[in-house]
């Protein structure tokens, strides 16, 4: 507890914690938004099918991948608070950073060997590579009110939103050389699996190598935690009663309640689009080859990548000067109006706008949403649970999101009805922020 203290604010505390954006954002863009995705569809099609025999029961490979990723979530979802629970009566949260960073990073490694053939294997390094990604990125966030002071929380969050779109964007653009241009990197045909497949496979351990490697600056500096005082009978349970009260918490603080359902209606559209707009690109829009819509999917992630770095910077000067819940309600406006902009979509241009666009409010909502929540907190050493609300009520979200998501695109034929249906929600956040008030304090 004294090592918190005495460190709170410091630079060098600060730039550790946002260092772990760089080390473990190369997954969400790497193997969640572009090489995964690309790699999943094009194993399909070398091998002429469309269909895969698993559980005993035919099933095509768009489903399957999609109910894995959700039922992922839903362990997430559970896991997490339990998690944060126990973390936090232990006082050492660092260990649990430390575990589900290097599950994640394993998992990575191991999709060198997804293979139609060893199907169990790759879905399940798949399934743990998002709980590896997700619960640390949930332990790591639960660490901002431990480290910075209210008036820092904006400017470090966005920070390291930042570091990790441009970690990110540098191993993406070394691994789009490699699938673009595999025989300069030595890597040709073997034994029926071409290079492009190849080389995809190794982006998965460049991934798991780089978020071992770089997380280890942002462990060698955080602390481990509070530690809790009493007994340490009935760990699992104690962890539970641990959640129990922040709920209560919940209860007495209007604002952080208000917030928090504001925040769980618009983050089931963003994690949404973002999870789909790969999806949507693919099959919405008129590309005029296979190799164009390849290179134009990945140039326009790049694209989103790069620009969200501004989009982060921006948006925490506008949060100091017009406070944050204004500023969410607009960038809220740009998103339902971007949703409908996605509807008319139909030129390679038309989505690379629109990934421009994307990019601008995807890292500022991300950064401040975070944000917000750490200043709306309590005075409390509880951190760690109270985190997990909020990580949790994004988790469910992306659940539902992509489960209505999928329904509407199936009962009216085309995925272009879900983004209008997903603009609501914005609509719906923007009305519920505007009942958390204006200032953060």
């Amino acid at each position: 507890m004294a090592q918190t203290l005495a460190l709170k604010g410091s630079k060098k505390l600060l730039n550790a914690w946002a260092f772990y954006d760089w080390a473990n954002s190369v997954y969400s863009l790497v193997i969640s938004s572009a090489i995964f995705p690309l790699f999943y569809g094009l194993l399909f099609r070398t091998a002429g099918i469309e269909t895969v025999t698993i559980f005993g029961g035919e099933i095509a490979r768009a489903p399957l991948i999609s109910y894995v990723t959700s039922l992922a979530f839903v362990f997430i979802a559970i896991i997490t608070p339990l998690i944060s629970g126990v973390a936090d009566y232990l006082g050492n949260k660092k260990i649990f950073l430390k575990f589900f960073c290097y599950l994640g990073a394993a998992s990575c490694i191991g999709l060198y060997w997804f293979s139609l053939e060893h199907i169990y294997f790759g879905l399940a390094c798949y399934f743990f590579g998002l709980v590896g990604f997700w619960v640390s990125f949930a332990i790591n966030n639960s660490y901002l009110p431990d480290i910075a002071y209210p008036e820092q929380q904006d400017r470090i969050s966005a920070k390291g939103f930042s570091l990790g779109y441009i970690g990110s964007v540098i191993l993406l653009v070394f691994n789009l050389a490699m699938v673009m241009k595999p025989d300069f990197f030595g890597i040709t045909d073997n034994g029926g699996e071409i290079a492009e497949i190849k080389a995809m496979k190794y982006s998965f351990i460049s991934v798991g190598i780089w978020w071992i490697l770089f997380s280890q600056y942002t462990f060698a500096h955080l602390p481990k935690g509070y530690k809790r005082e009493g007994k340490r009978d009935h760990i699992i349970l104690n962890g539970f009663k641990e959640l129990k009260l922040v709920w209560h918490q919940l209860g007495k603080n209007r604002r952080l309640k208000r917030y928090l359902g504001a925040f769980f209606v618009y983050s089931m559209a963003v994690q949404t689009i973002m999870l789909i707009a790969t999806y949507f690109g693919e099959e919405e829009i008129l590309w005029g080859s296979d190799n164009e819509r390849t290179t134009g999917l990945i140039v326009s992630i790049l694209l989103i990548q790069i620009v969200a770095i501004l989009g982060a910077t921006v948006t925490a000067w506008a949060s100091k000067a017009f406070g944050n819940i204004r500023t969410l309600v607009v960038i809220n406006i740009i998103w339902a109006m971007l949703c409908v902009y996605a509807y008319f979509l139909q030129t390679p241009m038309d989505f690379y706008i629109a990934a421009g666009l994307v990019g601008v409010v995807m890292g500022g909502i991300q950064a401040l949403s975070r944000s917000t929540y750490s200043k709306f907190l309590p005075e409390t050493t509880d951190t760690t649970s109270f985190f997990s609300f909020y990580d949790v009520s994004e988790k469910i979200g992306i659940i539902i999101g992509t489960l209505m998501y999928g329904i509407v695109a199936q009962l009216t034929g085309s995925m272009r009805n879900s983004t209008i249906f997903l603009g609501l929600f914005f609509l719906v956040g923007i009305i519920l922020l505007l009942r958390v008030g204006k200032k953060t304090k």
